[in-house]
């Protein structure tokens, strides 16, 4: 059989991007797909690109609050100011994902949905055409929870609140996860009284829960929090909505000018037709081998829609390998242990590996847990920056099997932690490493000091080395 093309990559995100400029760099002949106008995915226009601009706007914000104090009117002109940021970034950031640069590489790019008739056919439009492999890299939506009357309340999501351009006075917050804290405390900044409504013990569940704890009571500071709390129905009264809720047991309501709901996400799978393709799925995503190949071997993906871990670097990686094994043959694995990712709230949070609850079930009494408190650095203590925390879990031998931070700028100084695991390094080396005084990382380095501490001053070869430090030097 005769193919229209060697590989059709289904989405034009991280992930679908990365497969499609690799097959094309190794010369292959390849279809990109993305119903939407323009490339780059729900990071770029919904997600990580306008909410780190929008962050960054909120912080600067509250930074300047700190002089004056900001008049109703002064916080609308700055929401305003704010939002015309973000759209600025976007497109700044979007030149980057031009289409002109794949269309230089040899890719033809379809603007249109794609839906599979077979397992080698895929209606695109109007258009039919055939591919000898395909990557699927569709993303994924945000997660809509059945609330009475949510439909009717006008709510936000991360793929629409950019687009405000006014402020509203009030907000409520569905969704205590990643996306709702970090859009929850910037809109709390640019003045908007925001209330989140979390149906967990404590926000931020895949955290570690000391961080997440030191998180929750941080935030607490600038917007109000409800934990163990669950949304059940809205009620649209004129220009506002009413949230009735339940928390511990008891009922309750909220009034506020607008909802958004950060309440997870889902795989964007409903259209591709997988049936016709005998596509297997489960929990709602495309179920995929280590290799990133679905039940059928000349089909992959990559990215949220196969529900591995859902960040942009993740579908980058998963590009990576599908297109080494999609067009080179190989049989590349995925592996998720050395994945960091960071919550840009202030403080920011950074997160490696298993958390201490995790790494204890897993190593028991072989598991050592490193702490620093920021209070304790130069450097955060000079900024005022003091409240934060360092943690490093190891084996007894210094292997990293997780890391976690809170503190101003975590995701940057933190990474270093990540390099040293990814190296394939052990923790302890970091102390044989100079940092520049008094630099940030040195809290690192303070941490991997603690390694020492705990393995000679705290040993038996402790007494060995007073005994020859005594008897012989």
């Amino acid at each position: 059989m005769t193919f229209d093309y060697q590989i059709a990559v289904i989405g034009g995100g991280s992930g679908g991007l990365t497969v499609a400029a690799g097959a094309a760099s190794f010369g292959a002949k390849v279809a990109l797909i993305e119903r939407k106008t323009e490339l780059g995915g729900d990071c770029l226009h919904y997600g990580c690109m306008p909410s780190k601009a929008l962050i960054q706007a909120a912080k600067e914000v509250k930074e300047s609050a700190k002089y004056a104090e900001w008049t109703e009117d002064e916080y609308k002109k700055l929401f305003k100011s704010a939002m015309e940021r973000v759209a600025d970034a976007l497109q700044d950031v979007q030149e980057h994902d031009s289409k002109d640069r794949f269309i230089n590489l040899g890719i033809d790019i379809y603007e249109a949905e794609g839906t599979f008739l077979d397992e080698h056919t895929l209606q695109v439009g109007e258009k039919t055409i055939t591919a000898k492999r395909f990557v699927i890299a569709t993303g994924s939506s945000p997660a809509i929870p059945p609330i009475d009357g949510l439909e009717e309340g006008d709510y936000l999501t991360n793929e629409t609140i950019f687009s405000l351009n006014q402020k509203p006075s009030s907000m409520v917050v569905i969704g205590g996860g990643v996306i709702g804290v970090e859009l929850a405390q910037a809109m709390s900044r640019l003045g908007v009284d925001v209330t989140m409504i979390e149906g967990s013990e404590q926000i931020l569940s895949k955290e570690d829960k000391e961080i997440a704890s030191l998180s929750q009571r941080l935030l607490s500071e600038e917007l109000n929090i409800l934990t163990n709390a669950k949304a059940e129905r809205v009620e649209k009264n004129g220009d506002q909505v009413h949230i009735h809720y339940k928390k511990d047991g008891a009922q309750n309501s909220i009034t506020a000018d607008t909802i958004l709901v950060a309440a997870g996400r889902k795989a964007n799978i409903g259209s591709l037709g997988l049936d016709k393709a005998g596509i297997v799925t489960e929990k709602g995503s495309i179920q995929v081998d280590a290799t990133l190949r679905t039940n059928k071997k000349h089909i992959y993906a990559v990215g949220d829609c196969n529900g591995s871990m859902p960040f942009t670097h993740v579908a980058g990686m998963e590009g990576k390998i599908a297109v080494s094994n999609a067009v080179l043959g190989l049989s590349r694995k995925a592996s998720y242990e050395k994945i960091p990712w960071v919550v840009y709230s202030n403080p920011e949070i950074y997160h490696l590996g298993l958390t201490e609850e995790e790494a204890q079930e897993k190593y028991g009494e072989d598991l050592l847990t490193f702490k620093t408190k920021l209070a304790d650095n130069d450097r955060f203590m000079a900024e005022r920056k003091k409240e934060g925390l360092v943690k490093v879990l190891t084996t007894d031998r210094g292997k990293i099997v997780g890391a976690h931070a809170i503190g101003e700028g975590a995701g940057e100084w933190m990474q270093e932690v990540g390099t040293v695991q990814a190296l394939n390094k052990k923790f302890q080396s970091i102390s044989n490493v100079v940092h520049p005084y008094p630099a940030k990382n040195n809290v690192v380095s303070q941490t991997a000091d603690l390694y020492w501490r705990e393995k000679l001053f705290g040993s038996k070869w402790n007494d060995l080395i007073r005994w020859y430090v005594k008897k012989w030097r």
